[in-house]
């Protein structure tokens, strides 16, 4: 109790909408009904006073201009000065339209007197146009006026209404200065600390053009305190140390899609070893396959001119065999490996995309390889026509495989 002195701000979702309307051009639909009017235009003209005061605005300008009591209470006066595109609190003030905003930019009197109600507004405030491009400054009596600024907050609407006014006549590009002074009095001098609430929820969102809104927000990040109770902008994302861990676990079917495509493709040579084992592992499995078709074979070995190997043994002595090729394969496999590692890459693909087939398409396929490969290892190729065609236990030597 009694930490924090200031409640952290809230942003007000009345001033967003306003200023989201007022950005985009908020549709008037009374513009038909009071084409003809133009009173805006005539009360800058000097043709028509402004209501209910019944004063024009010559007298305004001269007799007016630094009477400081008389524009801090009269309150009739500002909707006439800075006419804008909806209703204001003095309900004799019209509305402007787009036809009247045409016409009073072409017209240089009405143009002259409004600079020279935006001038006289600022000294008000305490504040001087410096050129014509809209920067401003502070006024010779800045101190005093700063301080009476700071302590009425019913200014800060009119501030807010002359920035619009600003950017419906024409001077879009004087708002932007304005309120960069009025950001770096409240949050860098301090010397109007009150207003700082009103300049990020109203006075930076009537600027119609988003990078410059977004170069006076992060000025104000910059020197706001206390700077987590800067609402105005996205929040800081906080960098945790464990968001790797974070990330969804991968599916069993991408995991398994991966390992066949690592097992297909090895990224370097090395890894000919392990591919060559796999194939040692897959022939053994075919071969239990084959054992038990061994009749239907040894017919199809005929047809296909693959002669090399006979069932001529039983299943016990196939067992005992098959450690012995296994021996064979690990010694040929390094010497042979270098040479054939692309045909034994060919083999094992082709393995793996057979599997499970009919034996028939399998020895067919493994004959195809033998025909078309002259340089393969003469072990190498008698145990895997071992393994694929008959099972049997006995191996021929090269010059039976080559004949």
């Amino acid at each position: 109790d009694g930490t924090e002195l200031t409640a952290k701000p809230k942003r007000s979702f009345y001033a967003a909408r306003d200023l989201y309307k007022y950005r985009h051009q908020y549709p008037n639909f009374k513009d038909l009904r009071y084409q003809n009017d133009l009173c805006n235009l005539r009360f800058y003209k000097n043709k028509i006073p402004f209501k209910p005061d019944g004063v024009y605005i010559e007298e305004v300008l001269n007799k007016w201009k630094g009477d400081y009591e008389k524009l801090e209470h009269n309150h009739t006066y500002i909707q006439w000065l800075f006419p804008l595109r909806e209703q204001g609190l003095n309900f004799y003030a019209k509305e402007l339209t787009t036809y009247e905003i045409e016409e009073f930019k072409k017209t240089k009197e009405a143009i002259r007197r409004f600079l020279l109600a935006y001038k006289m507004m600022l000294e008000f405030f305490g504040i001087k146009l410096i050129d014509k491009t809209g920067n401003v400054a502070r006024a010779a009596n800045w101190q005093e006026r700063f301080q009476h600024l700071n302590e009425s907050q019913h200014n800060y609407l009119r501030i807010t209404r002359i920035l619009k006014s600003l950017g419906e006549l024409g001077y879009e590009s004087f708002k932007s200065p304005l309120v960069k002074f009025i950001l770096h009095e409240a949050l860098v001098e301090d010397t109007i600390p009150n207003i700082k609430q009103s300049a990020l929820e109203y006075f930076v969102y009537t600027i119609r053009d988003r990078r410059e809104r977004r170069k006076l927000l992060r000025f104000a990040q910059q020197h706001y305190t206390p700077s987590d109770h800067f609402i105005w902008g996205p929040p800081r994302k906080p960098k945790s140390e464990g968001s790797k861990t974070n990330k969804k676990p991968a599916s069993p079917i991408s995991i398994h899609n991966s390992y066949i495509s690592k097992h297909k493709k090895p990224k370097e040579p090395k890894n000919t070893s392990a591919s060559g084992s796999s194939a040692g592992k897959t022939t053994e499995e075919r071969k239990v396959e084959l054992t038990k078709n061994s009749e239907e074979n040894d017919q199809d070995e005929q047809e296909m001119n693959c002669d090399a190997f006979r069932q001529n043994n039983s299943e016990k002595n196939s067992n005992t065999d098959t450690s012995q090729l296994s021996k064979s394969e690990d010694n040929n496999d390094t010497s042979d490996r270098k040479d054939d590692s692309s045909h034994s890459k060919n083999d094992d693909e082709n393995l793996n995309n057979d599997c499970g087939n009919h034996p028939d398409t399998i020895e067919k396929d493994l004959c195809d390889a033998e025909n078309s490969s002259d340089n393969m290892s003469a072990d190498l190729q008698g145990s895997l026509d071992k393994d694929t065609l008959s099972g049997g236990t006995t191996i021929k030597n090269k010059d039976e495989l080559k004949s």
